[in-house]
């Protein structure tokens, strides 16, 4: 019998919780979080404080929760925290977001004087997901297969972090890529739903609509399509490595009026669409973290 919305979150995905993550993560004491800033680093000092508390592994063979490496002489970290699994530890799924954005607006005649690009739904409200759904996942410890908790950096900058971290896997491992890219705003399809990128690239989104079946939530494939969202995301980076990654959002792209603009803070998204949407993925790709499902690798010739 699936298991129902209500049972499945374990009481630990909350709006409280989603909106500590968010109010942190995107308030101004965090610079916009660009990289090779002070402002990123105190996101990372925080990420890496959470995975502390939830009581995640490291990645071997790091020493810490940080990956690190330099693109034209700034110092980068990707974040990875690890929930080893239990039969099949060796396959791993990876959960994702990217944690930096766009900085300090160099225009004084920004929005109403607000020089900070908060970022509130692009990513905060992606990495809000991630951290959720590791804390969820410690508390239920059902999964089979290993999860890597990822917060890429320089998604903005060009994918550079989920780049070099496909670079230091063996992809083959790599079971699936969940990507979570803008939550915040209720999707064009209606309250209680979400799109992902690629649907017809792999049966990943067939899984997912199948483990969602007994709940209230949908999913659907991007609608988005002119914008090529599929490559816009770290999911990228992983799916040309023939990795089933995809990303969840639910953002009217077409429509957000705060996109890449300094008033995408947290008092522009719907705490109720954030963690309602953390709970259907945590449903969603139940089956994959047990190990009972595994997506075909992607496809990515045609567009």
């Amino acid at each position: 019998m699936l298991l129902s919305l209500s049972q499945i979150h374990c009481q630990i995905i909350t709006e409280k919780l989603v909106e500590k993550h968010l109010a942190t993560l995107s308030d101004d004491l965090m610079e916009g979080r660009r990289i090779g800033t002070t402002g990123i680093e105190k996101a990372a000092q925080y990420i890496e404080s959470e995975f502390i508390r939830i009581g995640l592994s490291k990645f071997k063979p790091l020493k810490s929760y940080r990956q690190e490496f330099k693109h034209k002489e700034i110092h980068l970290s990707n974040l990875i925290g690890v929930l080893k699994g239990k039969s099949k530890a060796d396959e791993y799924v990876v959960i994702s977001a990217h944690y930096d954005h766009l900085g300090i607006s160099s225009s004084k005649d920004d929005f109403n004087g607000d020089l900070v690009f908060n970022g509130a739904n692009d990513n905060a409200s992606g990495v809000s997901a991630v951290l959720a759904l590791a804390e969820h996942y410690k508390a239920l410890d059902v999964n089979e297969r290993s999860i890597l908790f990822v917060a890429f950096t320089a998604e903005e900058a060009g994918l550079l972090g989920s780049s070099y971290f496909g670079k230091q896997i063996n992809s083959k491992n790599i079971i699936a890529g969940i990507n979570v890219e803008m939550i915040g705003k209720e999707s064009p399809f209606g309250p209680k739903t979400a799109w992902l990128t690629g649907f017809d690239r792999s049966d990943f989104g067939k899984i997912v609509q199948k483990n969602l079946i007994n709940s209230n939530y949908s999913l659907y494939p991007d609608p988005y399509k002119d914008f090529r969202l599929f490559f816009r995301s770290d999911n990228a980076s992983l799916a040309r490595l023939g990795v089933p990654a995809h990303t969840f959002s639910t953002s009217p792209m077409d429509k957000d009026l705060d996109y890449h603009k300094v008033s995408d803070e947290i008092n522009t998204l719907d705490l109720f669409t954030v963690s309602e949407t953390i709970k259907a993925i945590a449903m969603g790709i139940l089956s994959i973290i047990k190990g009972d499902d595994t997506p075909t690798r992607v496809i990515m010739q045609k567009d």
